[in-house]
């Protein structure tokens, strides 16, 4: 029984780290670091540097930057393209040093894993943007970024506390996630065909009727 505690427990941490950080990874590394300053986890050896104050002074930093840019229109997907590169990489790489000090294959492993789990969690808040940034009001950008935050954090602490609890969870996430893609990569590519026919429009010289 406490051999099968263990393997929940370090696959909650593993797979919660990285799907959070698909989301908003300096939330993830803050709260990370947070609750391992206060004595509710015991980090693994590879993810103890994330408890350190510089690492939480530089997360802390960059939420609090993300946090405004995440509710500005427009501005959002911007931040959410330019953190396609930095998402997905760290996903993986605190999935990995999740996992503690298994073996090379675990890691890498947790790694792959953990990357493509942080990536679809991310395409799908990025692509989510997308289509809430046609709404010409920006409430819907300012609840959706607020539902982010509160969920990460929320998922941080839960994937340490009740890590059963949110493999399930999490795994009802995997299922929708797998549901929505497609749907919102077919609204994606309907807003930006928009704007492109827009500028063709635009760009399009008007023809003119022959003097008579």
């Amino acid at each position: 029984m406490d051999a099968l505690n263990q393997i929940s427990t370090t696959l909650a941490l593993t797979m919660g780290l990285a799907w959070a950080s698909g989301i908003n990874l300096y939330a993830t590394l803050f709260t990370l670091g947070y609750l391992a300053n206060t004595g509710n986890i015991d980090l693994p050896p590879d993810l103890q540097i994330v408890a350190t104050p510089m690492v939480m002074g530089a997360a802390g930093l960059m939420y609090c930057i993300e946090f405004f840019a995440d509710k500005m229109p427009g501005v959002d997907t911007g931040w959410d393209t330019i953190h396609t590169f930095i998402r997905i990489p760290a996903g993986a790489m605190l999935a990995a040093g999740a996992v503690g000090d298994l073996n090379p294959a675990v890691e890498l492993a947790a790694a792959i894993v953990g990357g493509g789990l942080a990536a679809g969690s991310h395409a799908t808040k990025a692509g989510s943007r997308v289509l809430i940034n046609t709404s010409p009001e920006p409430f819907s950008n300012w609840i959706a970024s607020i539902s982010e935050d509160v969920v990460v954090i929320t998922g941080v602490w839960a994937c340490i506390n009740h890590p059963v609890l949110f493999l399930i969870a999490l795994a009802g996430f995997i299922v929708l996630m797998i549901w929505l893609l497609p749907r919102i990569w077919a609204g994606v590519k309907k807003v930006f065909s928009s704007i492109i026919n827009l500028f063709r429009s635009e760009n399009t010289p008007t023809s003119q009727n022959p003097s008579q």
